[in-house]
């Protein structure tokens, strides 16, 4: 059996799951975890954040029930309503960090998450990706370069695919997948016991 963590760099809750994610992955390194990015603002859903409107009391209450920090940089970033969420963009990051050390993605994905909603940096700008790669101990030009190269945008469209052929509309989503039989010890908010609970069922 494996684990498949399906979000995305820019949904809050996603950013709220970081430490369930994290402590998942340590109760159980038995387990081999793939981290897929959703696209969760795409197409006609990549616009101002001022468009969505619902964005500070989402965060209180994802900061309320989980703990997740949302820093004064991050709410600089957004406070005048203009800034985009390009969900491709994040996606070809995550594809370059994982490619840097695929077994690490949980800890990549986190970073990353991390670099946004605390560290206020954007996931669209290829100067982002030295951040998480640093934090990781990676070699933060290799990432950058391989965040601004044709196969990133490859990885993320194939991303984009696995999360619809898994039958993903809601991030973030934790999957159990053994075999043909794939199952779903999370969707959005979740504890790591109710995790361990969840896969003690299915096992």
């Amino acid at each position: 059996m494996k684990l498949v963590h399906v979000f995305d760099a820019y949904c809050g809750w996603s950013h709220g799951f970081s430490a369930t994610l994290r402590e998942t992955g340590a109760r159980h390194p038995e387990l081999p975890v793939e981290v897929v990015s959703g696209g969760l603002f795409t197409g006609g859903r990549r616009v101002s954040i001022r468009e969505f409107g619902y964005v500070q009391g989402a965060n209180a209450q994802i900061a309320e029930l989980t703990g997740a920090e949302f820093g004064e940089a991050y709410e600089r970033l957004i406070a005048d309503g203009s800034f985009v969420k390009d969900s491709e963009a994040a996606a070809r990051g995550m594809a370059a960090l994982r490619r840097a050390a695929p077994e690490r993605a949980v800890e990549l994905a986190t970073n990353l998450q991390k670099a946004f909603y605390v560290d206020g940096l954007s996931p669209s700008d290829p100067a982002t990706y030295r951040k998480p790669a640093r934090a990781a101990g990676l070699d933060p030009e290799t990432v950058v370069a391989a965040f601004q190269a044709p196969e990133a945008r490859t990885e993320a469209s194939a991303d984009f695919r696995r999360t619809a052929g898994l039958g993903v509309t809601g991030f973030p989503t934790l999957l159990a997948v053994a075999g043909e039989r794939v199952l779903p010890p999370a969707r959005g908010h979740a504890t790591a016991d109710d995790i361990d609970r969840r896969l003690a069922s299915l096992s």
